[in-house]
């Protein structure tokens, strides 16, 4: 799961980092509102940990933009104020949920994993594509009942291109629902990735398709319903 952190006190963004990348997020971090606002604008997110004093746009601010844009991200608010009009102004503009600092470890964690549960939850978390089967909770695809063995990064770009059927997606977009937003990868990775899951779909009737000069686009299986 990929989340993103929204905090510009350096030693508490360096605590939510490590406490979140080690109980199953993969963590980018941000110190401003600016910054948050172009990549939840760029790249596909899992959750958003949200400080509510930036620097800048603030976070109440960053709400509203995702949500003026039809982002369906969970919002996890983070905040020192303890005034109850903050925290209705902060849900009122689209926020999920709200911590207080300082905070508990734990109970910060449950909350953000339960708003991802509800999420996934309300998109489905099972996609079916032709013979292909894949159980995003769970983390297990299937072909035909077999189960099909799926690195993690073959596993987020299958992932990806199953949410976008029949679209055609860059490879900046790919590589964007693949990596950390500080990690490279080069278009050559990308094509190499498309390879390993074009052996292992096509011959089951799945195909990837170039869209030459666009990027990639997986085909709709014929009499299949989506």
């Amino acid at each position: 799961m990929r989340v993103l952190i929204v905090e510009d006190d350096p030693l508490l963004a360096d605590g939510l980092t490590r406490t979140f990348n080690g109980h199953g997020f993969v963590a980018d971090t941000v110190d401003n509102g600016r910054s948050a606002d172009i990549l939840l604008e760029r790249d596909p997110f899992d959750l958003v940990v949200l400080d509510v004093g930036l620097p800048g746009i603030d976070g109440f601010e960053v709400a509203r933009r995702a949500r003026r844009r039809g982002s369906t991200v969970p919002i996890l608010m983070l905040t020192a104020r303890d005034a109850v009009h903050d925290r209705v102004h902060g849900l009122n503009l689209g926020a999920d949920d709200y911590v207080q600092k300082p905070f508990d470890k734990d109970e910060l964690l449950a909350r953000a994993h339960a708003l991802v549960r509800r999420s996934r939850a309300q998109r489905h978390d099972t996609i079916s594509h032709g013979r292909l089967v894949m159980d995003c909770a769970a983390r297990r695809c299937f072909v035909d009942g077999a189960p099909l063995d799926l690195p993690p990064r073959e596993w987020l770009m299958l992932e990806y291109l199953l949410r976008n059927v029949e679209r055609v997606v860059n490879k900046r977009q790919i590589v964007a629902a693949m990596c950390r937003w500080d990690e490279d990868m080069s278009d050559n990775a990308v094509e190499v990735y498309v390879s390993r899951l074009r052996a292992k779909l096509e011959p089951h009737g799945i195909r990837i398709r170039t869209v030459r000069g666009f990027g990639y686009m997986l085909q709709a299986v014929p009499g299949d319903a989506h």
